[in-house]
């Protein structure tokens, strides 16, 4: 038997990424975002879903993309994220969601070092899924070196943005 794991596929600028779907707590639609002064670029600000405060990273920005309007398709994914020794809630701006896929793990292939237009050190393999290719991110290293576990704001971890 495969070995094969489920993740969510997203596209971004005209790519297809995946997360593994252990992390994804829930997808929504595009809504207004609270602004938060001197946040890192890729960080949108704040949003609340159900009385929980999360930040909002642009998944474009953080990989050194052009940032684009939103459209009727983009989403919010809000991920479960290891930053550090915990779990942080985080909600990532992709430009759509495709669906829940199974990926033959035994398949996936090293991130090739020829480089690319976005940062590959946040990758952890690339994935098949019949003749398409889908790069799988590495949440631990996207947010490693990030600022978004309290974006410099205290009050997001007294706020229980940060457990």
């Amino acid at each position: 038997m495969a070995d094969t794991a489920q993740y969510l596929t997203l596209g971004l600028a005209g790519e297809t990424f995946g997360i593994s779907i252990r992390n994804v707590r829930e997808i929504l639609d595009m809504r207004p975002i609270s602004r938060l002064p001197h946040a890192p670029h890729f960080l949108l600000g704040m949003i609340d879903v159900r009385g929980v405060g999360y930040p909002i990273v642009d998944l474009r920005l953080k990989l050194d993309l052009p940032s684009v309007p939103s459209t009727d398709a983009t989403r919010i994914i809000i991920l479960d994220v290891p930053v550090e020794d915990r779990i942080v809630g985080v909600g990532f701006v992709a430009d759509c969601v495709f669906e829940v896929t199974d990926i033959d793990e035994s398949t996936s292939e090293a991130v090739p070092s020829v480089g690319g237009r976005w940062q590959s050190n946040y990758i952890a393999r690339i994935g098949r899924k019949a003749d398409k290719f889908i790069i799988i991110f590495d949440l631990a290293k996207l947010m490693s070196d990030s600022e978004v576990a309290t974006a410099g704001h205290p009050e997001l971890e007294s706020a229980g943005v940060v457990a």
